[in-house]
């Protein structure tokens, strides 16, 4: 592995972190392009669709654990929503990562590009009302939960992502659920969901481990960093934030699929 390749990924997973923690994502939706298209555009190294969601899948656990772990303090973690959601979002994202080994290269591209159009739009949907209801007042459909979180789970596990880039979304225009809430909560909730996808690419052997560990080291440091960031900004700039770059990432993966 050359030194320009290492910097690369020691790049790419400093980026996925610092959103991760400030946003609520695991980085997926960044990471995914990013580990795609940067490595060829440098010359410095290519991976397949297959390898980067496994990359993907490693990068987003070790990302969302440190950065719920720099979030248990601020009491923002909505444990009901977590454990509703995540019970069946981590069996969707086995399936999805360990299914997705009889997919094409070109299909998990599409299967991204698909989730990120949805949230696209989800993002754009005027929110109102929700965003000062204490934490134990907090109100949501669990039919609903439960069943959104294993439908985004199996989605996402196909591209190694923990789905947080689309739960944010249905958290919030959904259930309803007020910004930093939704932030905190769908880190752990995504944590769940990586601990499915990153089994089920270990059993499909699809993992880069010596790429995988460079984006996990940088991941495990930034994290949470990227959660003291996301405490400094208003809520309604980090929706904004967060639908600026489900946009832009969502135009950049269908250029690369119709091109």
């Amino acid at each position: 592995m050359s030194i320009g390749l290492i910097v690369t990924l020691l790049l790419i997973g400093v980026v996925g972190a610092l959103l991760s923690g400030m946003l609520g994502i695991g980085g997926a939706i960044v990471n995914y392009p990013m580990l795609l298209y940067v490595p060829v555009l440098f010359g410095v190294g290519h991976y397949t669709p297959h390898q980067v969601a496994g990359i993907v899948a490693l990068q987003v656990l070790f990302a969302t654990l440190s950065g719920v772990l720099a979030l248990l303090k601020n009491k923002v973690i909505h444990y009901g929503l977590v454990a509703h959601m995540g019970a069946s979002i981590l069996i969707g994202s086995f399936v999805g990562a360990y299914g997705a080994k009889f997919l094409p290269g070109s299909s998990i591209n599409v299967i991204y590009a698909v989730l990120a159009t949805i949230a696209a739009v989800m993002m754009f949907i005027p929110k109102r009302g929700v965003e000062d209801i204490p934490l134990n007042e907090i109100q949501f459909n669990v039919f609903v939960a439960i069943v959104a979180a294993m439908v985004v789970g199996m989605a996402a596990g196909v591209v190694g992502a923990g789905g947080a880039f689309i739960l944010v979304p249905i958290m919030l225009q959904v259930l309803k659920i007020p910004t930093r809430v939704t932030i905190a909560s769908s880190l752990a909730i995504t944590f769940i969901s990586s601990i499915g996808a990153s089994v089920g690419k270990v059993m499909a052997g699809n993992i880069p481990y010596e790429a995988a560990i460079i984006v996990v080291i940088a991941s495990v440091v930034i994290a949470p960093l990227g959660v003291w960031v996301g405490r400094q900004i208003h809520a309604k700039a980090l929706r904004a934030v967060l639908a600026m770059l489900i946009v832009a990432t969502t135009v950049k993966i269908w250029f690369g699929i119709l091109a």
